[in-house]
C-alpha cells in the first residue's frame, strides 16, 4: 500500500483514537492534578438592640469568582494520589510500623479504601480469567465433539448467560443466593445451618460474585474457541489418530498449540473486563462487603457532593494497572510475532 494510501486509511481511526481516548485520558490526569476551590468564608458583625455580634458566612459572588477564574480548581500535584483515599503514603508508613507481621500488615491495609478495591479487584481478576479461559475451552470441546442432531442447542443454551443484560443476570443470581432463594435455602441445608447467609459473610459474596463473573464471561470464551477449533487441521488430527494418540494428547499436543493465539486474545479481553468490574457489585449491594475501583469511581462521582479530582485519580490508577496487567502479556505477543516475522 502506498503512504497516501496508507495514510488516509488509517485517518479517521486515527481521528477516533484521539478524540474517544486519548483526549479523554489526558483531560481525566489534568483533573486529577486540581482540587475544587474552597468556598471564600468572610466574618460578618450583626448589630442589634442587644449589641453586636460577629459571625461567619459564606461570600457567594466571592466564591462564584473564583471559581470561573479557574474552573480546574487549585492545582494540588499528586496530593491527591498520596491522600487516605488512594494510596495513603502517610498512613501506608504508619500501618508499616506499627504491624507485628506481614500478615497483620496486609489485613490493616485492606481497611483503608483504595487497597481494599485493589484487593477485590485483583482477587477478582485472577480467579475469574483463568476459570472463564479453561471452562470456555472445555465447552467448545464438548460442543464440538458432539452429534450435529445436538449442536445446534448446546450452542444456544451455551450462550444464553451472553444474552441476559449484565444486570439482570447479576439480579437473579442475587434473589437466588437470598434466604428465600433456591441457592440460599440448598446452602443451608447441605450447611446444616438456618442461619447461614451468603449476603452477610464476606468470603462467600466475594465467592458468588466471582462465580456470577465466570457465568457470565464463559460464552465468549467459548464462542472465540468453538470458532478456532474449526480452523484445526483435519489431517493432523487423523495422522495423530493413526499414530495412536489419544484424545488428551490430540487435544494437547495438536488443538491447544493450534489455539494459543485465541488464548492469548481472549486473556487480553478477560484481563479488562474483569479489571473494571463493576455491576456484579452494585446488583448485588454488595459495596459492605466487596469494593472495585470503578465503584470507588462511580461511589466519588455519585451523591450530592461529587469528588471529581478523586474519581479522576482513581480512574488514572485504574489505567496504570490496566497497563501493568496487559503488558506482559503484550510483550509476550510481540515476541512471538517478531519471531514468526
Amino acid at each position: 500500500m502506498k503512504h497516501s494510501a496508507f495514510f488516509w486509511f488509517v485517518l479517521p481511526s486515527a481521528i477516533a483514537m484521539l478524540l474517544f481516548i486519548f483526549f479523554p485520558i489526558v483531560s481525566v490526569v489534568i483533573q486529577s492534578l486540581h482540587v475544587a476551590h474552597e468556598q471564600v468564608i468572610v466574618e460578618v458583625e450583626n448589630c442589634g438592640p442587644f449589641g453586636c455580634t460577629t459571625a461567619t458566612a459564606i461570600d457567594q459572588e466571592a466564591t462564584a469568582a473564583i471559581r470561573a477564574s479557574q474552573p480546574l480548581g487549585k492545582f494540588a500535584g499528586l496530593e491527591i494520589y498520596k491522600d487516605r483515599n488512594h494510596l495513603a503514603v502517610a498512613e501506608f508508613g504508619q500501618l508499616w510500623e506499627q504491624s507485628t507481621g506481614l500478615g497483620d500488615f496486609v489485613g490493616k491495609l485492606m481497611n483503608l479504601p483504595f487497597y481494599k478495591a485493589l484487593g477485590f479487584t485483583l482477587t477478582y481478576t485472577f480467579v475469574v480469567t483463568p476459570l472463564t479461559i479453561l471452562l470456555g475451552f472445555v465447552v467448545a470441546v464438548a460442543v464440538n465433539a458432539a452429534a450435529r442432531a445436538i449442536r445446534g442447542p448446546m450452542i444456544f443454551f451455551s450462550l444464553l448467560p451472553m444474552m441476559v443484560t449484565p444486570l439482570v443476570g447479576a439480579l437473579i443470581l442475587f434473589w437466588m443466593v437470598d434466604a428465600r432463594g433456591v441457592l440460599g435455602t440448598a446452602l443451608r441445608w447441605l450447611a446444616d445451618d438456618p442461619s447461614l447467609s451468603v449476603k452477610a459473610d464476606t468470603a462467600m459474596m466475594w465467592t458468588m460474585l466471582m462465580v456470577y463473573g465466570v457465568w457470565s464471561s464463559v460464552p465468549f470464551a467459548f464462542i472465540v474457541y468453538y470458532a478456532g477449533l474449526q480452523t484445526v487441521n483435519t489431517d493432523t488430527l487423523e495422522a495423530a489418530r493413526i499414530d495412536g494418540a489419544s484424545r488428551w494428547q490430540q487435544i494437547r499436543h495438536v488443538v491447544i498449540p493450534h489455539l494459543l493465539p485465541l488464548t492469548t486474545f481472549i486473556a487480553l479481553i478477560q484481563l479488562m473486563d474483569n479489571f473494571r468490574v463493576f455491576e456484579p457489585i452494585v446488583s448485588f449491594n454488595a459495596s459492605a462487603h466487596a469494593t472495585s475501583l470503578s465503584w470507588a469511581i462511580y461511589n466519588d462521582l455519585g451523591g450530592e457532593t461529587q469528588q471529581l479530582s478523586s474519581a479522576a485519580a482513581t480512574s488514572v490508577l485504574t489505567i496504570l494497572g490496566v497497563a501493568i496487567l496487559l503488558s506482559p502479556v503484550l510483550v509476550r505477543t510481540w515476541r512471538d510475532y517478531g519471531k514468526t516475522a
